[in-house]
């Protein structure tokens, strides 16, 4: 893109969310269930065996393999990313000595744990570093957030940079926008947010819709340091907007 686009973050950190894993039995099973109690026990013996001999031990060899790719990953997203430590992230390796299993193996053979989930978020985020953006886009769209509203955010400015420098000016614009309803509470992540589709906006030369954005977060977020500094009324002023 030209060197005059608006700066947008590609913050990579992944917080920590809670996931429950949920067996609504009764809604499966919603026919009458005529079993004798003896059957109905069998049942619920399995699928808690299941949980426990199966599940939950696929989930502890994922986190176990996981950590040490998502240790690099989040120094990189400290200190910066570079191509050879992202292959490494990507598809394993050794870092200062240790063995580092891919997060492509990872999202692959634990398809549907928590932390297979979680490579794809951080498979995405590393695909574009490296400026590969249709397999960036791929695995974001894979990556499910169950809840956890600040990386849900952080996954469509992560989206909206891909179209944007894919030069797919509504796809972007949409995955920015879309990052700004999510929390419309969140006072750091939809705040900057906005700012980021404010400033898309006004690039591609929509300016009502950067007005509109900008003025939101003027008005929603007063404490967010771009608007406490002045630099978002800086920029509703290029736009014609004065008080």
């Amino acid at each position: 893109m030209a060197d005059n686009k608006p700066t947008v973050t590609t913050e990579d950190n992944i917080t920590t969310e809670t996931y429950t894993v949920k067996k609504n039995f009764w809604e499966t099973y919603s026919k009458p269930i005529i079993y004798l109690g003896g059957a109905l026990i069998i049942i619920l013996v399995a699928y808690f065996g299941y949980q426990k001999l199966v599940s939950e031990p696929k989930e502890i060899d994922a986190a176990a393999l996981i950590f040490p790719a998502e240790s690099l990953f989040d120094k990189m997203a400290q200190t910066g990313f570079n191509k050879d430590s992202v292959n490494i992230v990507l598809n394993g390796g050794v870092n200062d000595g240790v063995n580092v299993t891919g997060l492509i193996k990872v999202a692959s053979k634990y398809s549907g744990t928590v932390n297979a989930n979680r490579a794809e978020y951080m498979i995405g985020a590393c695909y574009l570093h490296i400026k590969e953006f249709d397999k960036a886009i791929q695995h974001l769209k894979d990556y499910n957030s169950n809840g956890a509203t600040q990386v849900e955010i952080k996954k469509y400015i992560l989206l909206g940079n891909a179209y944007a420098e894919q030069k797919k000016t509504e796809d972007a614009l949409s995955a920015y926008k879309k990052a700004t309803a999510i929390n419309v509470k969140d006072e750091t992540f939809t705040a900057d947010a906005l700012i980021t589709a404010a400033a898309y906006a006004d690039y591609i030369g929509k300016p009502k819709e950067a007005i509109e954005l900008y003025q939101k977060a003027q008005d929603n977020f007063p404490n967010f340091p771009t608007v406490q500094s002045g630099e978002v009324e800086k920029h509703l002023a290029k736009l014609g907007v004065t008080k």
